[in-house]
């Protein structure tokens, strides 16, 4: 297990997405549209969250020319990484909830 990654804002929104049901395996465009963030901002987060134990992830059993599609790859939380994911966001300074007003991809205002 490595380093607990900085609380930052895209990691809160990223840990929540997954909180909200922590047993749910969602891939990438799922954290997306969770988190409300885009893809290049939350697959160095999945990445940083795998790579210290709060995360696993599997690729889905599908043809790729048979589904049309690149096979997806699924992420969930470990039961450990719920827990740290639990206490580092009741930790983190930032209270996404004062924010959600100031921006639209923060999940607020119109």
């Amino acid at each position: 297990m490595g380093k607990p990654p900085r609380m930052t804002i895209p990691t809160q929104l990223v840990l929540r997405a997954f909180l909200d049901d922590p047993t749910r395996e969602m891939y990438g465009l799922e954290v997306c549209a969770a988190s409300g963030l885009a893809s290049g901002t939350i697959h160095p987060i999945l990445a940083r969250f795998e790579g210290i134990g709060w995360l696993e992830s599997r690729f889905e059993d599908v043809n790729p020319h048979e589904a049309a599609r690149p096979r997806r790859r699924y992420y969930r939380l470990t039961p450990d990484g719920a827990e740290n994911a639990r206490l580092a966001l009741a930790q983190a300074h930032t209270r996404i909830g004062t924010l959600r007003g100031l921006s639209p991809r923060l999940g607020g205002g119109s």
